[in-house]
């Protein structure tokens, strides 16, 4: 048993699919299947209960799944013991990235592993959650910074402390511009410019308390910036995260929601990624980081 192969099942087991499982391995899927069929007749059992669109693992699968974890797990631990005493560390790291005040705590590691290794480049990729979880899937990007994520099972994860508070972004001129604070109330009959991830039954629409089909949705935007714009020019009023927008010296305002409402952050990586040296020294940074004691 090799352990690329246990790399694979892993992979499988994971994606609960070989197709999905042969994309992000680069793979052909009939490569995959043998491979998974060779495991499968090495072992003399079957790994997988195999139906139209969904793999699942059998109670030996699920037995094989844990020591190959616990297997892959101390090879990494080992090759990082092996290599923890290089001096010079090169290679590029990819992060995915909603926008949030948040990535300044990435920006901290990042300035403090690039001071130790100055041949280490950090790439970063703006997108909404729907980019980021696609490109994490694909083996794209190391790391991804989610926003209230539902479902974490194919990711590990460290959470963010702070949190971020939605509010308005509007007008300097703008009627709802002399209140504090904006209450639910308030944006029911008012023109919004909503994330395109803005969905019944999310946080945001149990504040509004209405459904979409009752609001008055005028616009949607994936990046503020392009949002803010259509702010700017008199469209409507944006419902987003403080701290995106720099809005000194514009015509624009940000106004917090009452009952405030706030966005809990977690920073992400697949399960079973095998990470390069730079991506496993960032990781370490972020953790230092993100310690009580820090």
């Amino acid at each position: 048993m090799e352990l690329r192969v246990l790399q694979y099942f892993l992979a499988v087991a994971r994606e609960q699919s070989v197709s999905g499982a042969a994309e992000y391995l680069h793979l052909s899927q009939p490569t995959l299947s043998r491979q998974l069929k060779d495991l499968e007749e090495e072992f003399g059992k079957q790994l997988f209960i195999r139906e139209n669109r969904k793999i699942t693992l059998t109670e030996e699968g699920m037995i094989l799944r844990k020591r190959a974890e616990e297997i892959m797990d101390l090879v990494q631990k080992t090759e990082q013991e092996i290599t923890s005493n290089d001096e010079i560390v090169v290679g590029d790291i990819h992060i995915g990235a909603g926008e949030t005040d948040a990535i300044r705590i990435l920006a901290k590691a990042a300035r403090q592993l690039l001071k130790k290794h100055p041949g280490i480049r950090i790439h970063i990729a703006s997108g909404d959650s729907v980019n980021v979880t696609e490109e994490l899937d694909k083996g794209l990007i190391d790391f991804g910074i989610l926003f209230d994520p539902k479902d974490l099972s194919k990711y590990n994860h460290l959470k963010i402390p702070k949190k971020d508070t939605w509010g308005v972004l509007m007008l300097k001129d703008a009627p709802l511009a002399q209140k504090e604070a904006v209450r639910p109330e308030d944006l029911w009959d008012k023109p919004l410019i909503l994330s395109r991830q803005h969905r019944d039954g999310s946080a945001l629409s149990i504040w509004l308390n209405k459904s979409e089909t009752d609001l008055n949705i005028v616009a949607t935007y994936n990046l503020l910036y392009n949002g803010s714009i259509l702010v700017s020019e008199g469209i409507g009023y944006a419902i987003t995260l403080d701290k995106i927008i720099n809005t000194q010296g514009s015509n624009l305002c940000f106004r917090p929601l009452t009952p405030s409402l706030q966005a809990s952050l977690c920073i992400v990586w697949k399960k079973y990624q095998v990470f390069t040296k730079a991506a496993q020294l960032f990781l370490q940074a972020l953790q230092e980081n993100l310690s009580p004691d820090s």
